[in-house]
């Protein structure tokens, strides 16, 4: 089954050109691109309304616009966070021997951009990419906590899916649950995505002390101790040496 949109390889291919070659006109950008002028004229309007591309000094040309620049340097955050990071997973995994990842938050979801996995028989599965929601799990309790308050409202309000009997379901339970995670700095969740598991995560600050990431380790319950204190010590402190890294003064 084809799951792929033509008219957006189209409109992409055209940004990329604008990217690439700043200040050509729709007739120079339709001949690199492959389309008509006319069809290149439209996939222009379109990024421009969307404010991915903008008209250059003369109004015939193109350049990027306030959107590009905001995508790129979403990537280029995301990008040095995954680099940098991998150093402080291999250090965490080494030391504990138990998945740890770092997970950011895309929409109303949560998503794997880094990850260590245990060499133990019995471990957590995780893989880059993987996407889960909000409202579960440590690593998304904590990156919801730290969310814009319009979109804490609108996790709240909409449909609280269930994935075990742990999953967090109830609107006024989870929002404790949120504002005790902003006070006291670090997320625990039990069994709450995967029956079994125990996992906690704390932030990842950028520059500007934004929480841009959460740093989460995963244990499978027949191996979490009681005291999570040395994990949560341990996530700390490779959190704020990596926030320091991406510019957070401390």
């Amino acid at each position: 089954m084809e799951y792929t949109v033509a008219a957006v390889h189209e409109a992409l291919r055209v940004l990329m050109h604008v990217a690439h070659a700043p200040g050509l006109g729709v007739t120079e950008l339709a001949r690199r691109s492959g389309n008509t002028k006319a069809r290149a004229f439209r996939l222009l309007s379109t990024l421009e309304q969307s404010g991915f591309v903008q008209r250059g000094p003369t109004d015939t040309d193109y350049v990027l616009g306030p959107m590009a620049l905001v995508l790129g340097l979403a990537a280029q955050e995301q990008v040095s966070l995954a680099r940098l990071g991998r150093r402080h997973l291999e250090a965490l995994g080494q030391r504990f021997d138990e998945n740890v990842q770092i997970r950011v938050r895309d929409g109303l979801e949560s998503v794997t951009v880094a990850k260590w996995d245990s060499s133990q028989g019995v471990r957590v599965h995780s893989e880059i990419g993987v996407r889960r929601a909000l409202h579960a799990g440590a690593s998304g309790k904590l990156l919801l906590a730290f969310a814009p308050e319009a979109l804490q409202s609108q996790v709240l309000d909409g449909p609280l899916d269930r994935f075990t009997a742990q999953t967090p379901s109830q609107k006024t339970k989870l929002a404790r649950e949120i504002a005790q995670v902003r006070e006291q700095g670090y997320a625990v969740s039990k069994g709450e995505v995967f029956g079994g598991v125990v996992a906690v995560a704390v932030p990842v600050l950028d520059a500007r002390g934004e929480v841009i990431a959460a740093l989460g380790m995963s244990i499978p319950e027949v191996r979490a101790p009681d005291d999570l204190s040395p994990q949560i010590h341990a996530l700390t402190g490779a959190a704020q040496a990596l926030s320091r890294e991406l510019g957070w003064p401390g």
